[in-house]
């Protein structure tokens, strides 16, 4: 564990960027491939708060990308669970990032923080405080938010020639889908996740017979393959025998569809809210 202000144990002094937590992610991958993969992954996930054993591999990198998401929300906290595996993944004889590697992460992702063992001290200390607004956005708007951030940050990435990199921020999107769809959404605290949550209940409540399952599994299956090691390899890393780099023109279609399929699941949510206000 590191030292620092006891109340942000209790009270967040700030999120870590979202960016910090995908370079977490990658350290993660490297870290992961030098053993027993599975095994590493449900450590780190268990630091970030996730609970439980992963049904296999290609589902304990999903769920930690979620516990990682929930946790980033107190920096202090993020930052020090990230460490603590590494520490204790180092002593098992396993290469890790070290104390320069990761500050030097903290400061390129703009954090506001950095580790002198035993101790994590703010750079900022003397920051004023975020205001709070007068009513905090609804949850429609929190997601669309994140959503539409995320689909911009992708076409970036896809004009850069990032294949990989950009089917991979808008990944989490179709992940929040298939995990929802598979029945365990309810138990995801992310934003993304509660909103896909209410969107695919209105959709079954709706009764409008099989289209929209079969809408539902495709997205699931492109997920499934992307996610793969044998696959797309996207999130987890690509099989080393088997993997194959995602090129340019296929990128740019996982990224249609997946557009696609995100901006059919909203049309639809509002379609089903304005019939609903016409009802009543």
């Amino acid at each position: 564990m590191l030292k620092f202000d006891p109340a942000w144990r209790f009270s967040s002094p700030g999120p870590a960027p979202a960016t910090l937590s995908r370079a977490f992610y990658d350290f993660i991958e490297k870290i992961g491939f030098q053993g027993n993969t599975w095994g590493i992954v449900e450590r780190f996930k268990e630091a970030f708060g996730g609970s439980g054993n992963s049904s296999s591999l290609s589902w304990a990198w999903s769920d930690m990308d979620s516990a990682m998401r929930r946790a980033e929300e107190n920096a202090p906290l993020f930052i020090e669970a990230f460490y603590t595996v590494c520490m204790e993944c180092a002593d098992d004889g396993l290469g890790v990032p070290d104390v320069a590697m990761i500050n030097r992460v903290l400061a390129e992702h703009g954090a506001g923080y950095r580790i002198e063992p035993p101790h994590l001290v703010a750079t900022n200390p003397l920051a004023p405080p975020i205001s709070v607004p007068d009513a905090a956005p609804s949850l429609d708007a929190q997601a669309r938010e994140l959503i539409e951030a995320s689909l911009e940050e992708s076409n970036r990435l896809l004009g850069e020639g990032k294949s990989r990199q950009a089917v991979s921020e808008i990944l989490w999107l179709l992940e929040s889908v298939a995990t929802v769809f598979r029945g365990t959404g309810t138990s995801d605290g992310t934003v993304q996740g509660k909103y896909f949550n209410k969107i695919i209940g209105e959709m079954r409540s709706g009764n409008r017979g099989t289209a929209q399952e079969q809408i539902l599994d495709w997205m699931t299956k492109l997920h499934g393959y992307l996610s793969s090691p044998t696959g797309g390899g996207v999130r987890h890393g690509m099989d080393l025998k088997a993997g194959v780099a995602i090129q340019q023109n296929e990128a740019r279609l996982y990224c249609n569809l997946i557009r696609s399929y995100i901006t059919y699941l909203i049309e639809e949510h509002e379609r089903l809210q304005k019939m609903r206000t016409t009802a009543a």
